[in-house]
């Protein structure tokens, strides 16, 4: 991050952040294309600092999501980055800094003692149950840059056609019955819309977006924040391809965020369960057009090495059904795998 930058950032925190007093310190994203640092004040605080591309219009509104969700889950409880300072010009935002530690270093560390990493996750479903509930009440579309809801189209076009474009033409150039797999697509589509879309939905809500500090989890990178269903945040956490987390252990959370979740609002418990496998398919569908348009397009090659696994986890998924169910699909997974 240049100079320029920092100097801005620091100028936003007030006259006890001076560019001669801080050091800074690059970090580098994931997936996304806007820039990251850490300021290092020379009295010990730390600050971090985000800025969007330069002249993007849709990143600007991108930043001012992140501002206005974000002071939103503040005023909600929910246990996200304190925010600052924001610029409305630049789309430049000074939040807390939450450290290096994510939730998927800790579950990948030989040091972390199995149980301590189940209660990270149970932590971590019971605050998401507290997300969704208290966090659609007051929450305003307009704050959205992208779309206010997760409904139909999105699945459709976001999801199982990006796995198709993205995976199954771009990466993998196979050759694909369009018209039978769509209308799988389509029926997916449809059961997973059966879900309320009333709730609030952070949509990336996997391990590499969850800190862990001081024994608590904070969530980060929920500004493309959106109302939505239940199942989908829940099932990106448990079929998250960073982690592959064991199937007993995806059970138990899934009982434990479910009584979290009946504490605070009235919910059918099998209800939810069959959303949840339906919003599972679409998650991964969106993960594997993701993780294939990152390593091929944008030339992230991390995203890469978890192609595979999510393939594996999208066809048990799928085994799980009867066999007649996504008979297309389930054939194109298996393609897929063979070419990975």
């Amino acid at each position: 991050m240049d100079n320029a930058l920092a100097k801005q950032a620091c100028a936003l925190l007030g006259s006890t952040w001076q560019l001669e007093r801080v050091s800074v310190e690059q970090l580098t994203p994931d997936g996304s294309q806007r820039k990251f640092c850490r300021l290092v004040h020379e009295d010990g605080p730390t600050r971090v600092v985000i800025a969007p591309p330069e002249n993007d219009a849709v990143a600007l509104k991108e930043a001012a999501a992140g501002w206005t969700i974000g002071r939103h889950l503040l005023s909600c409880g929910v246990p996200v980055s304190a925010l600052f300072a924001y610029d409305e010009t630049s789309g430049v935002l000074v939040c807390e800094d939450l450290g290096n530690v994510r939730l998927h270093d800790v579950l990948m560390s030989s040091d972390s003692p199995p149980d301590y990493v189940e209660t990270l996750y149970t932590q971590t479903v019971v605050q998401l149950a507290r997300m969704q509930v208290r966090a659609c009440a007051q929450f305003n579309t307009s704050w959205c840059w992208d779309t206010a809801v997760y409904d139909r189209h999105i699945m459709l076009e976001r999801e199982s056609g990006y796995f198709l474009r993205a995976l199954c033409h771009d990466l993998l150039g196979l050759q694909v019955d369009l018209q039978a797999v769509h209308q799988e697509f389509e029926r997916l589509a449809d059961w997973a819309s059966q879900a309320d879309i009333g709730f609030f939905l952070h949509r990336d809500f996997q391990s590499r977006n969850i800190m862990v500090l001081e024994g608590k989890v904070r969530f980060i990178d929920y500004q493309a924040g959106r109302l939505g269903p239940l199942g989908y945040d829940l099932s990106s956490l448990l079929i998250d391809p960073y982690a592959t987390l064991p199937q007993e252990m995806q059970k138990r959370l899934v009982e434990r965020y479910l009584d979290e979740l009946t504490a605070l609002v009235p919910y059918d418990r099998e209800q939810f369960k069959n959303e949840y496998l339906a919003l599972s398919l679409q998650r991964n569908l969106q993960i594997l057009g993701a993780f294939a348009y990152l390593s091929h397009r944008r030339r992230k090659l991390f995203f890469r090495q978890y192609i595979k696994p999510a393939l594996e986890n999208l066809y048990e998924n799928l085994n799980r059904l009867d066999q007649g169910k996504f008979p297309f699909l389930r054939s194109l997974v298996e393609q897929c795998l063979t070419e990975v």
